[in-house]
């Protein structure tokens, strides 16, 4: 039976040390204590927090973007390993969900890494690692592609909880299957994406993604973004017209939204902060009896969903 506690969820807008592991991993755990001091008991973090993204794909071409994928790579970390074990350490001492975006390198391959999701619980357990089922855009020249096995929901004491990343957000299907497995909260991260074309405004449409998936769902969104710091935009900035690109704004919001689709409080845009709001799970009741769409507001005899959990591997052993 799912339960409906009350709490309060912490949104991280912020930047990593870029391609510097340890001292981002350091301030992620600063940032966790930060949040946990305001009582909160879900913090989220942006994705590929630890500890870059990989801007040079858009404004590169792969060639000259090579040498840059070999510093990501060698920044990019195992799961488990030291990193790992330093966040679940920070999330147990805080008491605190903590939910951060992580460049993985795959076990057996120099050539692959993985856009992953950490999901860790307040005693500091690693509750499971969501690959990005599909990099996006430029993004392929960087990550593979994760599985199905990672589409999970977790039961927590904070309700039942799942991630996707960036426009993962976008498939209907992907959410959907989360939905399906009875999701109440979920975590979105995101990066800022200053590269995206003259007529797209990224800040604009996390809030359209966010709002969707809680409306439809009848969840709760915690949404965290990435911002630009001006170390970034030095070391990206390969001419004037790139250090302007990037420092474009109204490319990030982070914030979190309700049950009827509206943010909770004031979304944070571009700035580094943290977004705090108080989340009651019992308000997605009443609005499912208009739409439950995993339930009495869908038709499983017209509409069907297979998620295949199979987890994907180069190589099978049969010994």
């Amino acid at each position: 039976m799912a339960s409906f506690p009350a709490f309060r969820a912490a949104a991280v807008q912020a930047a990593p040390v870029f391609l510097d592991t340890a001292a981002t991993v350091e301030k992620a755990c600063r940032l966790i204590e930060t949040a946990a001091a305001k009582g909160a008991r879900l913090i989220a973090f942006p994705e590929v927090f630890v500890s870059a993204y990989p801007y040079w794909n858009w404004t590169l071409n792969p060639v000259q973007g090579g040498p840059w994928f070999e510093r990501l790579y060698r920044s990019a970390i195992d799961v488990p390993g030291p990193e790992v074990a330093t966040l679940c350490a920070a999330a147990r001492e805080a008491g605190a969900h903590v939910v951060i975006g992580v460049n993985e390198r795959d076990p057996y391959s120099a050539g692959t890494l993985y856009n992953s999701v950490l999901l860790i619980g307040a005693d500091g357990e690693l509750l499971g690692v969501h690959r990005k089922l599909v990099p996006t855009w430029a993004e392929k020249l960087t990550w593979g592609h994760g599985d199905g096995s990672s589409v999970r929901v977790h039961e927590t004491s904070i309700g039942r909880l799942g991630a996707l990343a960036c426009g993962e957000n976008t498939n209907p299907l992907a959410r959907f299957a989360l939905l399906a497995q009875g999701e109440q909260v979920h975590v979105a991260s995101y990066i800022a994406l200053p590269v995206a074309p003259p007529d797209y405004d990224m800040a604009d449409a996390i809030r359209l993604r966010s709002a969707a998936q809680s409306f439809e769902g009848k969840t709760f969104t915690v949404v965290a973004c990435s911002t630009i710091s001006e170390e970034m935009v030095e070391l990206l900035g390969h001419d004037e017209a790139t250090r302007k690109l990037l420092r474009r704004e109204h490319c990030a919001l982070s914030g979190v939204f309700g049950p009827d689709g509206r943010p909770i409080g004031e979304p944070l845009i571009d700035a580094e902060g943290i977004v705090y709001a108080d989340l009651d799970l019992a308000k997605s009741i009443q609005a499912k009896q208009m739409h439950d769409v995993i339930g009495h507001y869908n038709r499983f005899d017209v509409f069907s969903l297979t998620l295949d959990r199979t987890r994907r591997s180069g190589l099978s052993f049969t010994d």
